[in-house]
């Protein structure tokens, strides 16, 4: 029995329903970023609701969701689409993270201690470990995670929310875009980045995350792919 299938098809209180919701929503979050549901592919609230057993209004909370980490893209009588990013998305994503995230630099190595180079540390360990055991949708998260908690240790919430709005786009641009057992940048980036922090050097830290967010878009093959309908059963049934 699949992950999906385990929370389907039975009476739930409100706390194990939104497990259930949670659970569904990772399902086909992961699906999206393991290209597994391809972009421009068709997501059927009807489809959705009757593979995992739940309501379409449960499955249009799910999607509305996903459309506001740019997951998934909702458009009026013709209903919610894995999102297809493009060349100039990509670049404007990128572009963004360069200007924020590289800015937020000399704020994280000033706030950094001894606590927070060692949980960004253990992130950088995991992140590593994904990617050799061949979990690059898991490894692509832990990416995203990393530099979202970056961004959090600036002291700027709001600068750090909108990190994170653009680190889920990137997920999805990577996963696309990107090469399988790689994320685009050396594997031992994100500890370099840690020790500039640590040693309070917030110019060398701004410059490597230039470098940094520099090769992972260098790395992207921006090859589009026609539009298809996906079987929803084969994807989640399994």
């Amino acid at each position: 029995m699949s992950d999906a299938q385990a929370v389907v098809k039975r009476p739930a209180s409100k706390a194990e329903g939104d497990e259930r919701h949670e659970a569904i929503y990772r399902a086909v979050s992961d699906a999206i970023v393991e290209q597994r549901l391809k972009p421009g592919a068709r997501l059927r609230e009807d489809a959705l609701a009757e593979v995992f057993g739940i309501s379409r209004t449960g499955i249009r909370k799910i999607l509305q969701r996903l459309a506001l980490e740019q997951l998934v893209t909702l458009t009026p009588r013709r209903g919610a689409s894995v999102t297809r990013p493009t060349a100039d998305e990509a670049k404007d994503v990128f572009d963004a993270r360069q200007l924020i995230e590289c800015g937020l630099m000399p704020d994280v190595a000033r706030r950094m201690g001894e606590k927070e180079a060692a949980e960004l540390r253990d992130m950088a360990k995991r992140e590593r470990q994904a990617l050799r055991s061949g979990q690059q949708s898991v490894a692509i998260r832990l990416s995203a995670d990393f530099h979202v908690r970056l961004a959090q240790l600036s002291g700027n919430a709001a600068l750090a929310a909108f990190v994170e709005q653009l680190c889920s786009r990137s997920s999805l641009i990577l996963a696309v875009y990107g090469h399988p057992g790689h994320l685009g940048c050396e594997s031992h980036d994100h500890d370099d980045l840690i020790g500039y922090l640590e040693t309070g050097n917030g110019e060398r830290a701004k410059a490597f995350m230039n470098r940094h967010l520099k090769a992972i878009e260098a790395s992207l093959s921006m090859v589009e792919e026609e539009e298809n309908v996906p079987d929803l059963q084969q994807i989640f049934g399994g």
